[in-house]
């Protein structure tokens, strides 16, 4: 096996994926590792589907990665045969009185309209009454939501998704070595050593896409910046169907306050009678090894009562299936995508803060161009400078 490299890949989840893909693209050598046996089910690039859509309410910076990875997938489609992008519809709802927030971000459906006319992106905007009409498994809507409706957004398969890029990075020409735990990396001169439990390799450039065990292995200032938060996927049963139409969208639904009193979701897939459903917690930090993935009883039937029942049509109580990942925050919800402030031969990708997956093609696309050619002038919204500031 080689022990130099232009380019190691840390990691090889969602944003690791999409950098091996898209350095070995350009023509790098490209070695990637994981401890794991990539796509898995023990970090944050798993639970069969995963939201997308190009009006991010957490911010316009981030519009041009998503664009980019909706390019991205539809390419890669075309390349391997794969189904990666269901363009469903994505329904963003909040309260029509009163405040909501998301991910940080209060207003949020007036935060996604925004970004959607600053970028051009078809949508409408609706109230719940609206929505109750054209979207029957929405239901008990007061009928004055705030609602933001957009065509072309939908669900990404995050499976998938790494397998194709991971795929098409073997097929040119990069060394994908999985079951690999690496140690540690430090730079000497202009190079950087990775450190595995298999040997040493050296590399021009190393890129930690790592999630929840990027703070170990890049210290200070991530392990101050970087919180680790387990989050619960829920698959409830539907003895319903007839209110889910082809058309049933993915959605967003802020029925509180704050940033937990919401629930996200996605319609049954073809030939599936279960609805997937979840929420976010950031009050208990967590580790990624010290993490319980299993899920109780308890802990999905709180979701089913605070969050599902007399919302969903159709969703039972009954629990199909559960699983737990990771979140890995910063202090702002946003992501950091920046050289490592002790060595410029190493790049820290995401914290991706809750809302990584749909921008993960276009980050790996910009990295490798930004570490190819010296300018990271357009990941500057994601440096870590903001939190000297």
């Amino acid at each position: 096996m080689s022990t130099h490299a232009d380019v190691v890949v840390v990691g090889l989840g969602a944003m690791g994926a999409a950098c091996a893909y898209q350095f070995a693209r350009a023509g790098a050598k490209v070695i990637g590792f994981d401890r794991f046996a990539p796509p898995h089910a023990l970090g944050s690039s798993h639970g069969e589907t995963r939201i997308t859509r190009q009006a991010v309410g957490e911010g316009a910076d981030y519009v041009p990665l998503v664009t980019a990875s909706h390019r991205i997938w539809r390419e890669l489609e075309a390349e391997t045969g794969q189904k990666l992008f269901e363009a469903c519809g994505v329904l963003v709802m909040a309260p029509g009185k009163g405040e909501s927030s998301h991910h940080g971000k209060p207003d949020f459906v007036a935060r996604s309209t925004a970004a959607a006319r600053a970028f051009g992106v078809p949508h409408e905007t609706m109230t719940g009454a609206d929505v109750a009409r054209r979207f029957p498994q929405f239901i008990n809507l007061e009928g004055d939501e705030k609602v933001y409706y957009e065509p072309g957004g939908g669900y990404v398969f995050p499976e998938r998704c790494i397998e194709a890029q991971l795929a098409r990075a073997a097929a040119l020409g990069a060394e994908l070595r999985s079951d690999t735990h690496v140690l540690s990396v430090r730079q000497e001169a202009d190079r950087a050593i990775v450190t595995t439990s298999r040997g040493e390799v050296v590399a021009g450039h190393v890129i930690v896409s790592a999630g929840g065990w990027a703070a170990d292995l890049l210290g200070a200032p991530f392990d101050r910046l970087l919180t680790v938060n387990r989050q619960v996927l829920h698959w409830f049963a539907l003895d319903d169907m007839s209110a889910y139409a082809a058309d049933a969208p993915v959605f967003i639904w802020m029925h509180g306050p704050t940033d937990v009193d919401y629930l996200y979701g996605f319609p049954p897939l073809p030939g599936d009678p279960r609805v997937k459903v979840a929420t976010e917690q950031y009050a208990d930090a967590t580790t990624a090894d010290a993490m319980s993935r299993e899920v109780s009883a308890e802990e999905s039937a709180e979701m089913h009562r605070v969050h599902v029942a007399g919302r969903l049509a159709g969703a039972s109580a009954t629990v199909a299936k559960a699983a737990a990942c990771l979140y890995t925050v910063t202090p702002d919800n946003g992501f950091i995508i920046d050289r490592h402030p002790a060595m410029d031969r190493v790049v820290a990708i995401s914290a991706c803060s809750g809302h990584g997956f749909k921008h993960s093609a276009g980050i790996g696309e910009a990295v490798a161009a930004a570490v190819m050619t010296g300018s990271w002038e357009p990941l500057r919204p994601f440096s870590l400078a903001r939190f000297d500031r």
